[in-house]
């Protein structure tokens, strides 16, 4: 059927019933490919400017693999993301070109050798141990082609330590912040650049912070203008937000 469908297109294109435009608009729907227990959106990057990326957490071992397997043979990288070192280690003998990473848990399956958009994505943590949220943004915001910087350990109960390094905020087209306890950075932050801010709460925290619910609500409620906020330890979506940002820049048009 979508064999069909993509020929009834073309076809309507060459006789002329319909524009080269209108096809594209149609395409940008189609295929998907059913794989039994995965349905797998191989246009995603046609329509939203990025490939469907393989979220490992639950998922068998077996499935993982065809998944990437199949997601290979029509994207030149893959990203695989909340994948546990006992899993990568048996996924990395079937894929010996791929690359991971265990502290952001993340699999990249031909990673590219040099950035291939302009713009820096650069992602500031609050504390070390917010580190494998931000390592999970950095590896992301590389996958989709950008040049990305991490700026550690840099939260406000020392703030000098952000001031000191406001020179790597200014030269930043988004800035991504990832901070635990009270989630307090991401409005300093807010308070100091133009450019977007993207806060990430993450589970990092004593008992009242609620597995990172206190650092959400704390970046919800932010007074400085131009934060947005992803869920929790979604390193991952905060990459993804920051990339549809910078991709729409004139230089990357």
């Amino acid at each position: 059927m979508m064999e069909n469908n993509i020929k009834y297109i073309l076809n309507a294109v060459v006789t002329g019933l319909t524009t080269v435009e209108e096809a594209f608009e149609q395409l940008k729907i189609l295929p998907y490919e059913n794989i039994g227990f995965a349905c797998l959106d191989h246009h995603r990057k046609v329509r939203t400017g990025q490939s469907e990326v393989v979220f490992c957490q639950g998922k068998e071992t077996e499935h993982i693999i065809t998944i990437i397997q199949h997601l290979s043979v029509h994207n030149s990288n893959v990203l695989a993301t909340r994948l546990d070192s006992q899993k990568a280690e048996h996924i990395l003998m079937h894929f010996p070109g791929a690359q991971y990473d265990p502290i952001a848990r993340s699999l990249i399956l031909h990673p590219l050798s040099e950035p291939i958009l302009k713009g820096q994505i650069l992602i500031i943590t609050a504390g070390t141990a917010d580190l494998p949220v931000a390592q999970e943004a950095w590896l992301t915001a590389r996958y989709l082609g950008h040049e990305s910087e991490i700026l550690l350990d840099v939260g406000v109960s020392g703030i000098h330590r952000l001031l000191n390094n406001h020179h790597l905020l200014e030269k930043a087209e988004v800035i991504i912040v990832v901070a635990g306890m009270e989630g307090a950075l991401a409005s300093v932050v807010g308070g100091l650049v133009e450019q977007p801010v993207i806060a990430v709460p993450t589970s990092v925290g004593y008992g009242a912070h609620f597995q990172g619910l206190a650092p959400l609500l704390s970046m919800l409620n932010s007074c400085a203008s131009g934060v947005g906020i992803v869920n929790i330890d979604n390193g991952y979506g905060a990459a993804s937000l920051a990339s549809a940002i910078v991709r729409r820049l004139p230089a990357n048009r």
